[in-house]
């Protein structure tokens, strides 16, 4: 295991030098900057006059969704979509994120790094969101994509210095830290993405970037399905 992880580490540092962001971005016209300003006063308290955040984690998801273009399309228009009426009391902005990566790898940039995307109930306001596409029939993301996301992690830990790395099946250990913000206890949600071994091989490869333990999770979190971010 040590030595297939090593490998795995070595063969990722090399494929560093190639990776590229590219820019393919979303709606994010006034009325979104609207909602988004809307979206930090009413969950978070947080006046504001731009919709910007201090980033101080990554999150790391995947879309649920096969192919690049669909999952961009999801992410692109200004408002949720009519077929996502579960989420839209908590607000109409649409879910988005700073980056979507391919199953090749390939590394899109939806949106500025500094503004607030809709992906991680709590933490939007602090957190860079990178989602990945799929997982694949084996429910897995793919080699390319675990060598981006560190290539990925790299130039934000570099960019930013920020400090925590989490799946998004951990949010809910923040609850009780001090970035939580989110005003309404019931809202919350239990997340599978972008699966446990994805973060360890991930965390593993970027262990020399000294990221802050995740919280241990609350006793009395809670998790009722509710919304997907």
């Amino acid at each position: 295991m040590r030595l297939f992880s090593t490998l795995l580490f070595l063969s990722i540092l090399a494929a560093c030098n190639s990776s590229k962001i590219l820019d393919k971005p979303i709606i994010f016209d006034q009325e979104r900057k609207d909602l988004t300003l809307q979206y930090l006063s009413q969950r978070y308290g947080l006046e504001q006059e731009e919709p910007l955040i201090t980033p101080k984690m990554v999150v790391v998801h995947w879309t649920a969704i096969p192919t690049l273009e669909k999952s961009f399309q999801a992410f692109y228009n200004t408002k949720l979509p009519n077929w996502r009426p579960e989420i839209v009391s908590a607000s109409a902005v649409n879910v988005s994120s700073h980056f979507l990566v391919d199953t090749d790898g390939t590394i899109y940039r939806l949106m500025p790094e500094n503004f607030m995307a809709r992906h991680v109930i709590g933490l939007n306001h602090c957190a860079i969101g990178i989602e990945n596409v799929g997982p694949d029939d084996n429910n897995e993301l793919s080699p390319a994509q675990l060598e981006a996301n560190t290539w990925l992690l790299r130039y934000l830990k570099e960019k930013y210095n920020v400090s925590y790395l989490i799946g998004h099946y951990e949010y809910t250990h923040f609850t009780e830290h001090e970035l939580w913000l989110e005003k309404d206890d019931n809202y919350r949600t239990e997340k599978t993405d972008p699966g446990v071994p994805f973060m360890m091989h991930l965390r593993e490869a970027t262990r020399d970037l000294n990221w802050l333990p995740v919280p241990a999770k609350p006793v009395a979190a809670d998790t009722t399905m509710i919304s997907p971010h």
